[in-house]
């Protein structure tokens, strides 16, 4: 990477932000607030990009994301709370302070030494005032969300021995969850509560992410490829079934699975 020419693009992206800020109706209407859901759509945008492994769009999505990085901190500036000399200056501060095997004399062996001093690091950083698990946004998807807490966990001691120890839970939770579901008040069963049902699939569910973290999977990106596939197999059988003139829902579900089978060749 050329430094030299990084300095300059980046100088003009300020330029044409000042530019836009004081010039630009749209812009100069625009708060923090209001930024905010532009920019879970733009993160979207590139984690869709990434998924498609595109890189001409990965890169036009950082820039938008990056452009909304520069926009909050021209806001700031505005307010004199902080701009974006701040924001680098903060985040390389933070970058050596906890990468000490980089920057110090600290010596690790290997990427978990690294992310167990990174979460005892961020506790000096915060003074002991909050919780290891407060560093998870609140806002997060509740799949993302379920990984994020037990890498943290991880990160401290908190996890299995052995990564198969996991299956053992994951079938105790399958159990529990049909146990709930037999006495549960759900439409054609008596008795329960359909609210312990609920509870006790969501237990599944975070055991099944453990198991995903286990095994080295983002149980977020494994969904999404599962979502892709359905959506790709599903589309082809209804492309066959218009061209024969028909509609899904005329199809008996022995032709659908049919038409499913042949759909997975494709």
């Amino acid at each position: 990477m050329n430094k030299e020419k990084a300095l300059e693009s980046f100088g003009r992206l300020l330029d044409v932000m000042d530019k836009l800020r004081a010039e630009c109706p749209w812009d100069r209407e625009q708060t923090m607030e209001s930024l905010r859901p532009l920019t879970i759509e733009e993160t979207y945008e590139l984690s869709e990009a990434i998924l498609q492994n595109d890189s001409f769009n990965i890169s036009k999505e950082l820039g938008d994301l990056l452009l909304h990085i520069v926009f909050y901190a021209k806001i700031g500036d505005e307010r004199s709370e902080f701009d974006m000399s701040d924001v680098i200056d903060q985040l390389c501060d933070k970058l050596i302070f906890r990468h000490p095997h980089v920057f110090s004399t600290t010596s690790v062996n290997g990427t978990q030494d690294v992310v167990k001093n990174w979460e005892q690091l961020k506790g000096v950083e915060k003074n002991g005032n909050k919780s290891l698990l407060s560093g998870v946004p609140s806002s997060l998807p509740s799949l993302v969300k379920a990984y994020r807490i037990q890498d943290k966990a991880r990160a401290v001691g908190f996890d299995w021995q052995e990564r198969s120890q996991v299956w053992d839970k994951v079938k105790e939770e399958i159990e529990e969850f049909e146990s709930e579901v037999e006495k549960s008040n759900l439409p054609g069963v008596e008795g329960g509560s359909g609210n312990e049902v609920e509870q006790e699939f969501g237990d599944l569910l975070f055991s099944l992410v453990n198991a995903a973290r286990l095994y080295k999977i983002n149980p977020d990106t494994a969904l999404e490829t599962t979502n892709r596939k359905f959506i790709k197999r599903f589309n082809y059988l209804e492309k066959i079934v218009k061209e024969q003139g028909m509609s899904v829902k005329d199809l008996s579900l022995e032709q659908m699975d049919k038409l499913w089978e042949e759909a997975k060749t494709k």
